[in-house]
């Protein structure tokens, strides 16, 4: 069974505004791998406080925030944006 991806409409839109859909799906497909048991160089971390329950991919200035849910198989991208902006 394949991994579903599902995307809030505030990371929806900033994918489109900004031009980046190639680097975020980069970014999923590694973490993917890196799921799988696949030695992946690739900044994860769980998240406390307000947003707990998700995770942070970093790349650069760019932070991806999502949760998973491993019974269903889907990742839900919940913000996208760059540091500054992507936890308020």
């Amino acid at each position: 069974m394949k991994w579903s991806i599902e995307y809030s409409r505030d990371a929806d839109k900033f994918i489109e505004r900004e031009n980046i859909s190639v680097e975020v799906r980069e970014q999923i497909k590694h973490f993917l791998k890196k799921m799988r048991g696949q030695s992946i160089n690739i900044d994860v971390k769980k998240l406390k406080g307000k947003w707990k329950g998700y995770l942070r991919i970093k790349k650069g200035k760019l932070r991806i925030i999502f949760s998973v849910n491993v019974k269903d198989r889907v990742l839900y991208i919940k913000r996208v944006d760059f540091r500054g902006k992507v936890y308020k």
